[in-house]
């Protein structure tokens, strides 16, 4: 290589930045573009909740609600309008993932979120429990989602929750819709099936 090659070389590599100011304006205008998109999703959140502000209260456990059928802890990831998976439910905090420690008793299913709200359903709002692979914008393998559908305020809900040891979710689908079975044929007695 002659000198004046590596002379060459060497201004190409050494070349110095002196134009900060347009660095500077396309960072502040960058970071300006993001809180821009986090204010206006926001405030779609907030604009979704007004829309279901006829939602009324979350139902709370009953004091006494009976022996303990199935427990399990996990992670909640919210609810939508039943058979419409992205159709999050936002009001009243449905919509806030979350840790879940779930309880059934004959009473209905105790749901106990740390960090969001607590919520209750009733055995007579139970409508289905299945296994699902997504919910709300989160896609998980085939049956890896406890999905369970249930009534308030004249509407169907899907919520969907993953226990920490998935196997779990068959016995979950099959506790609820036995209740739900009972629930809509009183009558039945147990030995009859």
């Amino acid at each position: 290589m002659t000198s004046a090659a590596l002379l060459l070389a060497a201004e190409k590599e050494s070349a110095e930045v002196t134009d900060w100011a347009a660095r500077i304006g396309w960072v502040v205008g960058l970071g300006l573009f993001v809180a821009l998109v986090y204010w206006l999703m926001r405030e779609g959140w907030k604009w979704r909740g007004t829309l279901q502000g006829d939602l009324p209260e979350l139902p709370a456990a009953p004091d006494d609600p009976g022996p303990v059928r199935l427990g399990m802890s996990g992670r909640y990831h919210g609810s939508t309008t039943a058979g419409q998976w992205l159709d999050r439910i936002v009001a009243h905090g449905l919509g806030t993932r979350s840790r879940v420690e779930l309880t059934l008793t004959a009473a209905g299913l105790d749901v106990v979120r740390p960090g969001a709200t607590d919520f209750f359903v009733p055995a007579a709002a139970l409508r289905e429990a299945r296994l699902d692979k997504g919910i709300a914008g989160k896609v998980l393998t085939e049956g890896g989602l406890l999905v369970v559908t249930w009534a308030h305020g004249g509407r169907l809900l899907d919520s969907g929750f993953r226990s920490d040891h998935a196997a779990e979710h068959g016995e979950w689908v099959d506790a609820i819709n036995s209740m739900i079975d009972k629930t809509e044929n009183p009558t039945e007695t147990e030995g009859a099936r």
